[in-house]
């Protein structure tokens, strides 16, 4: 399905959203529910990500198919692995079969794991013959993607002897380790992270069987973006989110300070207010931290011709595209003017915007999300719109409750 977004000038919005719950948390929770049944989970994520995950967890077949989903290959892997008895052949889309894994499946392996690639060596398709994983130590480099540390913090509390992993040289996504570690607090899984090292005891059953998940902070990045670009007055309210969040892409209500965007938290919302002009000095961030919401933060500088400098992206060459290559041909096409490595972007100020440009989307739901905004300055059209049902399977019905007209192209 491709879509004609075109917002009628000088639009003022005031609504509020319910957003679904956090992809991260929520797949993170379902991992940890198979290890301790009794665990309740509520505002769990309805995206394709952790629907994927629960459909692979419940089912009895010997072949599971993620699809498109990162973090649900990423868990699985190490969730199957240390399953005693269980087989299991973890497969996913062809852009999933060519995402690294073998930095996971090494340290799985070092574990005890019994894990053989079919097609390419250290890439997916895998085949898994889950084993009692006796070993208790690990070590694995710090700079690489947290859904690996994850996928081993998750499974650690049910290993006999718990689990201490090394972490060599920098980290990096630290929010996301801590966010796991938080998790596993919450369920009374004791747990410390001091220096490079991480030790996770072992534990039989949980204390706390019930929790709330809180919604995706990446979510909100869009209506973040389209208050940014809207006229001084907007309001958007969103929930459920905590002032005190465990998300790393909670930063954006300090980012958007830079585009006029005020936060204010309320009991469980957050309202986004359009207060006063952008700035238009250069932006300079380092989202090592928050990596999934740079292409919002890029769509977002271009559309108020915002000079910015955008570093620590490096894990975005393995994402469902390489988005940096993607968001350099998308914001040229527009007009743009961009240049991307392997880790930074740089754009510079743009004095014009294409109207009417067909956004590729390359399978990648951020990128379908992340350029919506930008009808409010010209009509664009999102293919594959579809795409969005990734993490926000609402995402369209949502925009269109806010007043943002939606013609179906095909």
């Amino acid at each position: 399905m491709d879509l004609l977004l075109k917002i009628p000038k000088n639009q003022l919005f005031k609504n509020s959203v319910i957003v679904s719950g956090s992809k991260s948390e929520s797949n993170r929770l379902l991992i940890l529910q198979q290890l301790y049944p009794e665990l309740e989970i509520e505002n769990l994520s309805n995206s394709d990500d952790s629907i994927h995950m629960q459909h692979a967890l419940k089912s009895n077949e010997e072949v599971a198919d993620i699809g498109h989903a990162g973090t649900a290959m990423r868990f699985l892997t190490a969730f199957f692995a240390s399953q005693e008895g269980t087989t299991k052949i973890l497969q996913g889309s062809e852009r999933m079969h060519n995402r690294p894994i073998k930095i996971l499946v090494d340290a799985l392996r070092d574990l005890g794991a019994d894990i053989t690639y079919l097609e390419k060596e250290g890439y997916p398709p895998l085949k898994i013959n889950g084993k009692k994983l006796a070993n208790s130590s690990v070590t694995i480099q710090g700079n690489v993607s947290s859904q690996y540390i994850s996928a081993l913090l998750l499974i650690a509390s049910s290993l006999p002897n718990g689990l201490e992993i090394d972490l060599l040289g920098e980290i990096t996504s630290i929010p996301y380790i801590k966010m796991t570690l938080s998790l596993l607090s919450q369920l009374g899984i004791e747990s410390s992270f001091e220096g490079n090292i991480i030790r996770v005891e072992p534990k039989e059953a949980i204390e706390n069987s019930k929790v709330i998940v809180e919604a995706d902070w990446s979510s909100a990045s869009y209506f973040y973006s389209l208050v940014a670009l809207s006229e001084i007055g907007t309001e958007i309210k969103l929930s459920s989110y905590k002032k005190e969040s465990l998300q790393g892409d909670s930063c954006l209500a300090y980012i958007y300070k830079h585009f006029g965007v005020s936060t204010t938290f309320e009991e469980y919302t957050i309202l986004l207010k359009k207060e006063e002009e952008t700035k238009t000095s250069l932006l300079e961030l380092d989202l090592v931290k928050a990596p999934d919401i740079a292409q919002t933060i890029a769509v977002t500088c271009f559309a108020l011709r915002v000079p910015c400098k955008l570093v620590g992206l490096h894990t975005l060459k393995i994402k469902e595209t390489d988005r940096l290559e993607a968001l350099k041909e998308e914001i040229t096409k527009l007009g743009g003017t961009i240049s991307v490595t392997n880790e930074e972007l740089h754009l510079e100020t743009s004095d014009r915007i294409n109207n009417n440009i067909e956004i590729e989307t390359y399978n990648d739901h951020r990128m379908a999300m992340a350029f919506t905004p930008l009808a409010l300055k010209v009509p664009i059209k999102i293919k594959d719109a579809k795409v969005v049902t990734k993490s926000y399977r609402n995402f369209w019905e949502d925009f269109e409750n806010l007043g943002i007209p939606q013609e179906v192209l095909k």
